[in-house]
């Protein structure tokens, strides 16, 4: 195993299976957006259903995908999103090389406090760190109170990319992980004449917005 100067480590086994990368995503935003479901679902692909814990400080989980001929092993942190937990969390935005800041379409004040997430990745986290907008929780209709264009809206502003997903369903579950890994991935194998990866528009390509799925 050897790690290359920005903390990527390149190539090692977890449970028998080789890598070629393993890169760091952090799932950040309020308590309650659906952080851990999102997790679960990606990782082992199910849906936590009913009530459960709300995580503590802070949780991780392993899954290696296959990202154009290599191996990347997204060592993913779950993060509490209780201010009480902030301090503990910010010791880890450093060496992330990637976030995904959630809030739920359901719940107006999650939404509200993106702008402070995104103050503190800007305080805390490397300049180079992938940061994508996600709205959680898009299979809710009847409930919903935060519109997908207000979304686009605010990712525009930032300037980073966004798409909403439903852990419940899998609605772009998977495509804002494998989106993080190629982007990942192009800025360790890329060659000075190739063109860049920009994950903005590979997920604004691949993208299925709730209103055009069936299981929204």
């Amino acid at each position: 195993m050897s790690s290359t100067s920005n903390g990527v480590v390149r190539s090692g086994s977890i449970g028998g299976e080789f890598y070629d990368f393993s890169c760091k995503v952090m799932l950040i935003g309020d308590s309650g957006v659906g952080k851990t479901c999102l997790l679960v679902r990606f990782k082992d692909g199910a849906f936590l259903a009913g009530s459960f814990i709300s995580t503590v400080g802070i949780d991780f989980r392993n899954k290696i995908v296959d990202v154009d001929g290599s191996k990347i092993k997204l060592q993913i942190w779950d993060t509490a999103g209780q201010e009480r937990f902030r301090s503990v969390t910010h010791a880890y935005y450093r060496d992330a090389h990637a976030l995904l800041l959630l809030y739920d379409v359901a719940n107006r004040q999650s939404f509200d406090h993106i702008r402070a997430w995104v103050a503190e990745i800007k305080e805390y986290a490397s300049e180079d760190v992938v940061v994508m907008l996600l709205g959680n929780k898009a299979d809710i209709s009847s409930d919903r109170v935060v519109r997908r264009d207000e979304g686009e809206k605010l990712a525009r502003d930032h300037g980073i990319a966004f798409m909403e997903t439903s852990a419940k369903t899998g609605l772009n579950v998977e495509l804002a992980f494998i989106a993080v890994a190629k982007d990942l991935r192009a800025k360790k194998t890329r060659k000075p004449n190739d063109p860049s990866f920009s994950v903005k528009q590979y997920v604004d390509e691949r993208k299925v917005n709730p209103a055009n799925c069936c299981t929204a």
